[in-house]
């Protein structure tokens, strides 16, 4: 763990430099299905000196009578809550889940929004720790307070009413490229088992997250996923990809594929589906189109 970790950390290196006093960890295990189930998991086995973050107690705000299902969380009482678990700004961060970063991107992309760049995603999540010979604990970590304060980069994301007013753009003003990256039955709206409306907002792009990971469960290397996303956006620049998914969480999956990629400055569009479809004047598509 020598240096500032880039996107990605192994589990090697990670086990290697696990004790550094300058590291903390974040598990961020989390089922949509069981709000409970990642509270349940941290409980019986973690990471040594990692905390629990959780999704809905303190990486997203209340739902409100407008909002997506997971809005982003108020920047100041995210800092105080990071801080309070240690991190401070030379702190080095290492987030990991059990789904192929699926749920930890969104700490990884809240840290960077508020300007805490020093984060990595374990490779492989929980999973390649144990392969490669990590334990586990069920030990809570107790670290000294830190002190962090938000700077967040509101231009890393999107509003509903700015998205809408975007893709209505005449075309020569150059609308943005919108990316979904739920699976492809929940994009065509074969099916949706989480959001009353099924479908997603016309014109987008359907990109998997899990597309972008290897049979392992680790991120493709950064000249494939490049190959992957630049066939998708042809020669739109990458500040004008904007990310959705149900609720912001996975789109950051691919926002950070992209930056692996060296595509840089993609946008999160934080409400996503479960925010476009809380008005009935918003159009929706189905099927591949």
């Amino acid at each position: 763990m020598n240096g500032v970790p880039e996107y990605l950390v192994d589990a090697s290196t990670l086990l290697a430099g696990v004790e550094d006093s300058d590291l903390r960890l974040f598990d961020c295990r989390f089922s949509l299905a069981d709000t409970e189930a990642g509270r349940r998991a941290y409980a019986e086995g973690h990471l040594p000196g990692a905390y629990h973050a959780d999704l809905d107690a303190h990486l997203s705000s209340p739902i409100g009578p407008t909002t997506g299902r997971h809005p982003l969380p108020d920047p100041a009482r995210l800092a105080a809550w990071l801080g309070d678990c240690g991190v401070s700004p030379r702190t080095r961060v290492v987030v990991y889940d059990d789904v192929g970063g699926g749920f930890a991107v969104r700490l990884w992309w809240l840290l960077r929004w508020i300007g805490h760049d020093r984060v990595a995603l374990l490779d492989g999540g929980l999973q390649a720790w144990i392969a490669a010979g990590g334990a586990l604990t069920r030990k809570v970590p107790r670290y000294e307070k830190g002190e962090l304060t938000a700077s967040p980069d509101d231009t890393r994301w999107i509003t509903t009413e700015a998205l809408a007013a975007e893709l209505a753009a005449d075309p020569t003003a150059g609308r943005p490229t919108l990316i979904d990256a739920r699976a492809p039955e929940r994009f065509r709206g074969d099916q949706e088992p989480i959001d009353p409306v099924a479908g997603h907002i016309p014109g987008a792009i359907n990109m998997p997250l899990m597309d972008n990971l290897d049979a392992d469960g680790r991120f493709l290397s950064a000249e494939r996923l490049r190959e992957r996303f630049t066939r998708a956006i042809g020669q739109a620049p990458p500040s004008s990809v904007v990310h959705s998914c149900g609720s912001g969480v996975n789109a950051c999956h691919n926002i950070l594929a992209m930056e692996i990629a060296g595509l840089n400055g993609s946008r999160l569009y934080a409400g996503s589906w479960s925010e476009w479809i809380r008005s009935p004047e918003r159009r929706v598509a189905t099927g591949s189109d």
